[in-house]
């Protein structure tokens, strides 16, 4: 069977099964690209590889212990280089097992974004880490940044890292397989209630993921939960919608903020109403609204979920 069949089987194949959580498993979802869904309850984030001829192009770096854990599934399949790792941004769980790739070989690379972003918050955020896998090892930011897109193709495989607007932070990366239609996105898409959206602009973020919708990618390795297909970009984008459409509604009711926070479940009611989205509602959801009405222009809410949100996120990113 030739490369371009094989690719439509795999993807085929795999699409069926998207929905399924498969945490901890290696899932190949294409000859030679590789997809694992980590352990959100360890705080770990989904991982990709992509064999190249002659080296490993990782994608996202992971706490340590979950860089640990996918690295040694990496290596008891190949003894291939792991040449380079791609963060997607600048969190800790997606960054801070950087330095587990780089004692591998390992290449960290980056959106200019996340470097800035990366120089400016991570620093003090790692010394109040108290993750036993963190305070072991070393703060590695990225050192290789691109800034609009950089491409890897050794004849045999090309990955396209891009840039594509403000979504989950300010200078999200995304990894583009142009020949499979295989999108990783970090966290600017999750397939489950784990939007953290503290650090980034849910109406930019809309507009983000329009421009990821236009690549049409059958397949999309998202920052946590199971394996997405396409649409899983149309439902990230619907949840976002949704809650700016019911924020809104408040506001044209005349609603104060301490009159929203008290509405949150019933905010919540509708929805989980969209069965299509429902699986995005989780226990920030009062965070979420929060964010959104402060972006249309209302003040925080009394005893703030979403700085509470902020501070769970940097202390611990685990559950849901």
């Amino acid at each position: 069977m030739n490369r371009a069949l094989w690719v439509g089987f795999f993807l085929s194949a795999s699409l069926s099964t998207a929905a399924q959580d498969r945490t901890g498993e290696v899932q190949e979802i294409a000859p030679g690209i590789y997809f694992h869904q980590g352990d959100i309850e360890k705080g770990h984030c989904n991982q990709g590889w992509v064999m190249f001829e002659k080296f490993v192009l990782v994608i996202d770096g992971n706490y340590p212990s979950g860089a640990e854990i996918v690295l040694s599934k990496i290596r008891a399949m190949t003894d291939k280089p792991i040449r380079f790792a791609f963060d997607t941004h600048h969190h800790g769980d997606h960054m801070y097992g950087n330095k587990v790739w780089m004692d591998a070989g390992a290449i960290p690379v980056a959106h200019e974004g996340v470097i800035e972003e990366a120089e400016r918050y991570e620093p003090e955020r790692w010394n109040g880490e108290t993750r036993d896998d963190v305070v072991a090892s070393e703060l590695v930011l990225p050192i290789l940044r691109f800034p609009d897109k950089l491409v890897f193709d050794d004849g045999t495989r090309r990955v396209e890292l891009l840039y594509l607007g403000v979504s989950h932070t300010h200078g999200d990366g995304w990894a583009w397989l142009p020949e499979e239609r295989i999108l990783f996105s970090g966290d600017a898409v999750v397939n489950g209630p784990h939007n953290f959206v503290g650090d980034g602009d849910t109406r930019a973020w809309q507009a983000t993921l329009e421009k990821a919708q236009a690549l049409r990618p059958r397949m999309v390795g998202v920052g946590h939960g199971p394996l997405g297909d396409g649409a899983v970009l149309e439902d990230q984008k619907s949840f976002f919608e949704t809650l700016h459409r019911v924020v809104s509604e408040e506001r044209r009711a005349g609603r104060s903020a301490a009159e929203l926070q008290e509405r949150i479940e019933s905010l919540r009611a509708d929805v989980v109403s969209n069965e299509r989205i429902a699986r995005y509602v989780g226990r920030r959801f009062a965070a979420q609204i929060e964010k959104v009405w402060i972006e249309q222009g209302g003040e925080a809410f009394e005893a703030s979920p979403l700085e509470a949100h902020r501070l769970e996120h940097q202390k611990h990113h685990v559950g849901r």
